[in-house]
């Protein structure tokens, strides 16, 4: 049994409303607008059951997870952890952006597009300097966190508060995802993010969902007017009779069932409010026909096609389901769900086959799209969707079980920065519109 793991960043706090540089500083508390972002959330949590509550003793937290926890019905005791603290940024605390973007241009800059390679110099009693590095440094923090509490919560549900910076940490370390890349993910204020892990540090571990913010009332995460390029909507799916059966399906193409179509008007029906300027989809029946669902009301807009965008082609495997697989290829379903990197389908492909067409399908729909700050869909499958969600974490083929996509499920990948710029996974995995609550419901289903 996994050990479930909610992720919440504290609500809008002051300093977040001022754009002031917060870290550790314990000056900034939460604006009229995070304390009802907080009992929203609380009131989204309801019906789930904690082993443990963890937080950061920064007051902008603590009054996240004490208002939090004030709308459940089972009362818990709130446990401050100082290795849930903030990123350590002394040098910058309390400084607004804008003034650290022109005091500390090189080392801003630095924050930006090499954030491993920030560097602090701190004075020491001596009169000397010592160097500091503030993300490296979360990082070594978020490890020693998990390392210390997975132990303890074997196969229970338990809720972290705590901050932007530390969260993503959490999350990218908890993934493998290098601090280099430290910005591709988003922590919004509220949002929620959910990590299933079957074991202790080390073993698997599933990134489930990232920043909902779906239950504060806000669809997707906000799409900043200055960002420089485009947002990519990539949806998996609806559901097939296959998905439901565990069997593989592959390349052969099977199109949806009757939920898989309701799951596509749900999809359809949550991004009514969203507009869409484009759209690319997999050729195959089950993404086409949700992708001309999503679109059906859209006047003037195409999908094009992409066959490298495909499902993987699992060859002799497709139409089998799991005990025919282990009987006729004994040992190597398990070779798949643990070392998917190293598996040849028979007759079929390998993972290194799907990462280089779909990741050649993402590179030449970017060069098409260029920097537009227009939103998009693309609609294809679970291997692809993973692969393509890897290559833009920094995560390898070995690490696609690592992704969970749902079927009908949206994920929101932006490029602040232009198309060459690094993109930012703004949230992924969000199945709110399907089922409700925080919690992918979709069937599990293989490939």
């Amino acid at each position: 049994m996994s050990t479930r793991v909610i992720i919440l960043r504290h609500g809008q706090s002051s300093y977040n409303s001022q754009g002031r540089i917060q870290g550790r500083s314990d000056l900034s508390v939460l604006t009229d607008r995070g304390q009802e972002d907080a009992k929203t959330t609380g009131k989204a949590f309801q019906g789930l059951e904690f082993a443990a509550v963890y937080c950061s003793p920064l007051q902008r937290a603590k009054q996240t997870a004490t208002t939090v926890l004030s709308c459940l019905e089972q009362q818990y005791p709130l446990q401050t952890d100082d290795r849930l603290l903030e990123i350590d940024l002394p040098v910058w605390e309390t400084m607004l952006n804008q003034e650290v973007r022109e005091k500390y241009a090189d080392e801003y800059r630095a924050w930006k597009e090499r954030p491993h390679e920030l560097k602090m110099l701190l004075p020491q009693a001596d009169g000397s300097q010592q160097e500091f590095f503030p993300v490296l440094s979360l990082y070594a923090q978020a490890t020693t966190f998990w390392q210390g509490i997975l132990p303890q919560h074997q196969g229970q549900t338990i809720l972290i508060v705590a901050h932007n910076g530390i969260n993503r940490a959490l999350i990218s370390s908890a993934l493998g995802i290098p601090a280099r890349l430290y910005h591709s993910i988003q922590q919004s204020n509220c949002g929620i993010t959910v990590l299933n892990f079957s074991g202790g540090w080390g073993d698997k571990v599933q990134l489930e969902s990232l920043n909902q913010t779906s239950h504060l009332g806000q669809k997707l995460p906000t799409f900043r007017p200055n960002n420089q390029g485009p947002r990519f909507l990539l949806v998996r799916h609806g559901e097939t009779d296959w998905n439901r059966a565990g069997k593989f399906q592959g390349q052969i193409d099977v199109p949806l069932n009757d939920n898989g179509r309701n799951q596509a008007i749900l999809a359809a029906e949550f991004l009514k409010t969203i507009q869409i300027d484009f759209g690319f989809t997999s050729p195959m029946l089950r993404p086409k026909e949700t992708a001309e669902i999503i679109i059906k009301d859209r006047q003037g807009l195409t999908l094009g096609e992409d066959a490298d965008l495909r499902e993987i082609g699992h060859g002799l495997w497709e139409g089998k389901f799991e005990a025919e697989i282990e009987t006729e290829y004994p040992g190597e379903l398990e070779r798949w769900q643990t070392h998917p990197e190293s598996v040849q389908m028979p007759e079929g492909e390998n993972l290194q086959d799907v990462w280089d067409r779909a990741t050649g399908a993402w590179q030449q729909i970017l060069a098409k799209v260029g920097n537009q700050t227009q939103t998009g869909i693309i609609v294809a499958h679970d291997a692809t969707n993973k692969v393509l969600l890897c290559y833009l974490l920094g995560l390898g083929l070995a690490d696609i079980w690592k992704i969970k996509q749902g079927n009908g499920a949206v994920t929101v990948i932006d490029y602040p920065e232009g198309i060459e710029g690094q993109p930012v996974i703004q949230a992924l995995n969000i199945t709110s519109h399907l089922a409700g609550g925080i919690l992918d419901k979709t069937a599990a289903g293989a490939l």
